[in-house]
């Protein structure tokens, strides 16, 4: 049965992170970056599609979204999605408020919110009390800040948002499902591929098995 929570006065969904993660690779047409987070966002994003567009963090909590935005102020032709969990951007919620100054407008943040650091044992995080990721991106300046209310709600807030040319925030409530893959832990292997699937390096022999 699924789970749904209000926040506000919305009802949203607590919807599972690999299909989410699923979805939006079936979404990307474009050879739109991803840089994802570490842990488990990037693990399922790992199992659910890899592209030589993927950035692959290991052990840099909260830099995803300004990852994100560096490769989007660097290649403003191409879209680029910052995947990050609630714990991590608790970490660096200073971030938002640079990105809200930045006029990056083909920058995507995505949030995996299950209310908990999950890999080290599940401790709730202020996600699972009053803290509210979308008010607080709102609060920094990015208005287009919003929660997904279902997996259906959530595809159709990408598709707009890669399309729209405005810098969004999508958060999405999720449950602690365990990930469905590990990222290949070779940080070396993570960049050269990510460089190549961004153009700026050529060819090598590093492939991504």
């Amino acid at each position: 049965m699924t789970q749904t929570i209000t926040i506000g006065n919305v009802p949203v969904q607590v919807m599972n992170r690999f299909d989410l993660s699923q979805r939006l690779v079936r979404l990307l047409k474009n050879d739109e970056a991803i840089v994802a987070g570490i842990g488990n966002t990037n693990f399922d994003l790992w199992a659910a599609g890899r592209r030589p567009q993927n950035f692959y963090m290991l052990g840099s909590m909260g830099l995803a979204f300004p990852i994100a935005l560096g490769v989007a102020i660097a290649q403003p032709q191409r879209h680029v999605i910052g995947l990050e969990g609630d714990g991590s951007l608790l970490m660096q919620l200073g971030a938002l408020a640079t990105i809200a100054a930045h006029k990056a407008r083909n920058l995507t943040m995505i949030v995996w919110d299950n209310q908990s650091y999950q890999i080290t044992g599940s401790q709730p995080t202020a996600t699972a009390g009053v803290a509210d990721i979308v008010d607080v991106a709102r609060g920094c300046g990015i208005k287009q800040s919003l929660w997904a209310r279902s997996p259906e709600d959530f595809e159709a807030q990408v598709t707009k948002a890669i399309a729209g040319g405005e810098k969004t925030l999508i958060a999405a409530k999720t449950d602690n499902d365990q990930p469905h893959g590990q990222t290949h832990r070779d940080p070396v292997l993570i960049r050269e591929n990510f460089m190549q699937g961004l153009g700026v390096r050529s060819a090598t022999t590093f492939a991504a098995d």
